[in-house]
């Protein structure tokens, strides 16, 4: 039992450890995060993404306390303006914005559908938005290589946003979060616009978070 225990403690501490190297920006990904903390104190265990993810969100409590939930419901007004630009393009809400988690620190993530990447910066551009850069990112998911472009955009805020473009064929198709194992369901123009007016510090975490 005591064994147990401590395996435990340990764990929840290399999650404590890797939730800094992250949020500090020591560490850029997860696993990164996780090898660097399990090696700092010495230990075998690695806790899962999940566990990382839901420490860095305490963490971020405890630093940035009340200005936290001022600053998610500023960042989804946002996105929010930023979506309704990019209609056309069924713009959907995304990462830690959309998951209540964001931090100080963190961007702004908006997934659109177009077969035409131009459409998409031309759109931003017509509706004043400071585009600041762009790239082509191929990556595996669900078993395939998908290609998307990024654009990157800062607001008069200071705060950026990440508008990924996939391709139309993608809108229907289910993806599993990479860090909580659920369906990246995000939030719609409509939806998001419902979250403001009913309950704008709403988190969406999967219900087991063992």
């Amino acid at each position: 039992m005591a064994r147990r225990t401590r395996r435990a403690e340990l764990r929840k501490a290399v999650a404590r450890e890797a939730a800094w190297l992250l949020y500090t920006g020591q560490a850029r990904e997860y696993k990164m995060a996780k090898e660097m903390a399990a090696e700092s104190l010495g230990a075998r265990i690695l806790p899962s993404n999940l566990e990382v993810a839901l420490e860095l969100d305490r963490l971020a409590d405890e630093l940035e306390g009340p200005e936290r939930a001022e600053r998610l419901i500023e960042m989804r007004r946002e996105a929010l303006e930023v979506m309704r630009a990019l209609r056309p393009f069924w713009p959907r809400l995304v990462g830690s914005v959309w998951r209540g988690i964001a931090h100080r620190g963190s961007d702004i993530d908006i997934e659109v559908f177009c077969d035409e990447p131009r459409q998409v910066l031309e759109a931003l551009k017509g509706a004043g938005f400071k585009i600041t850069r762009s790239e082509v990112v191929e990556k595996q998911e669900e078993g395939q290589l998908v290609t998307c472009h990024h654009i990157y955009l800062a607001l008069p805020s200071g705060r950026e946003v990440e508008v990924i473009v996939r391709p139309e064929a993608m809108r229907s198709v289910a993806r599993r979060c990479e860090v909580f194992g659920d369906i990246i369901r995000g939030l719609s123009i409509g939806g998001l616009e419902a979250l403001l007016r009913e309950d704008p510090l709403r988190k969406f975490l999967p219900e087991r978070q063992g």
